[in-house]
């Protein structure tokens, strides 16, 4: 290797490889320090999602981020992704879910599984914000185990009818009234067959159900009960082939565990921060507090847990296909790794905050509370460990 490759070698920035994943780092942390973080308690108390504040997002181009650009996308990586997620949940991790519910498991899905015509139909009214989208999956009897839905989706000629229920859809609704725009829908087409289908608001039999409110976390994004009556579903609105389904569920998850890995970034970051600040600030037993042993313990530990867990996921996406799978075991891995990490910084926050750090008032405690989904959604834990262990046994001389 001669000089000037080292030099450039050693100057490689894994969370920020090129000028574009630099500039997309500025413009989301000046948005989120001026317009994402003065409300986000506000919207996290009174369990609003903030419609404007998502449209606004729209207009500064981060609703489509890994979308193409001939769709009105950014045309840019799950690097980028991951960098976007992360400044968000900084300071308001239901609102980025609500945006990664949108951006990643609908308009991402649909880039990639969709047909020409749904693409051009449906994703330059997401990139923009016009529209908001969500993917259906979770049933009311039916989670991690996908292949038992009981949502159905019959064949008669040229449409499929729709009859089912789905719950803990993020995006469901705007509000208690108002549903989301468009969504991705997972139904039964046959005995362990799955198909997807673009499914929007104004189809008869399509109705929203209940607002699950009085949530432990991330309040600020709404979750619904959405209900398919005999919902006409155009043939055309399929993606893909019948039967696909599963295979497209399967191809969407790596980079929708590396987004959500991406939130505990941020709530671990906003964690050390908190914690920090507040031991150079306060004294005890008269000594400021980042010379107390046990503080230090708080610190140091989780800052390593943040550091590796930011490096596992970045560059899992720096590698990751966004149109084919092929990293679901770092994937899972780094979910499994930072979701866990980010509950851990923030409940170590509170404690180096003590009585402080337990009030609502104090962005500790919101964060705390918002960690614990990740440990849920997109793949529980138990599931991530499953996974792991499958793949890893399988074919140790892969990884080892």
């Amino acid at each position: 290797m001669d000089e000037s490759a080292e030099r450039d070698w050693r100057r490689f920035d894994l969370a920020e490889p090129t000028p574009e994943h630099a500039l997309l780092v500025s413009t989301v942390r000046e948005f989120t320090l001026r317009e994402v973080e003065p409300q986000a308690a506000a919207h996290d108390r009174h369990e609003r999602f903030n419609h404007a504040l998502y449209r606004r997002a729209g207009e500064l181009g981060l609703l489509g981020v890994t979308i193409p650009e001939a769709y009105g996308g950014a045309g840019l990586d799950a690097l980028a992704a991951v960098l976007l997620y992360e400044g968000l949940a900084v300071s308001d991790p239901g609102f980025a879910l609500s945006c990664l519910a949108h951006s990643i498991l609908f308009a991402q899905n649909l880039a990639v599984n969709g047909s020409e015509k749904l693409r051009r139909h449906a994703l330059p009214k997401a990139v923009s914000g016009e529209w908001i989208g969500g993917l259906c999956m979770t049933e009311p009897e039916v989670g991690t185990d996908v292949l038992a839905m009981r949502t159905r989706a019959t064949r008669r000629g040229a449409h499929y009818r729709l009859d089912g229920a789905k719950t803990f859809i993020t995006n469901g609704g705007i509000d208690e009234k108002t549903p989301g725009d468009v969504f991705i829908v997972y139904a039964a087409t046959g005995e362990r067959s799955i198909s997807s289908f673009l499914v929007e608001k104004d189809m008869p039999g399509f109705k929203l159900g209940q607002k699950w409110s009085d949530k432990l976390g991330m309040r600020a994004s709404g979750t619904f009960e959405l209900l398919f009556d005999g919902v006409e579903v155009p043939l055309a609105n399929r993606l893909g082939e019948e039967g696909e389904g599963a295979l497209q569920m399967m191809r969407n998850l790596e980079i929708e565990r590396l987004t959500l890995a991406a939130l505990g970034l941020g709530i671990g970051r906003r964690s050390l921060r908190v914690m920090i600040e507040y031991a150079n600030a306060r004294h005890a037993f008269g000594a400021p507090l980042r010379e107390h042993g046990q503080i230090q313990r708080h610190i140091a530990e989780n800052f390593a847990r943040w550091r590796a867990a930011q490096s596992l996921t970045c560059d899992t996406a720096r590698r990751l296909d966004l149109e084919a799978s092929g990293q679901r075991v770092d994937a899972d891995a780094a979910k499994l790794v930072a979701c866990q990490m980010a509950k851990a910084a923030a409940d170590a926050a509170i404690q180096v905050l003590g009585g402080q750090g337990y009030m609502g008032e104090n962005v500790v405690e919101r964060l705390w509370r918002d960690s614990k989904l990740l440990e849920i959604g997109g793949g529980t834990l138990e599931a991530h460990h499953r996974n792991l262990s499958k793949d890893l046994c399988r074919d140790p001389a892969r990884f080892f």
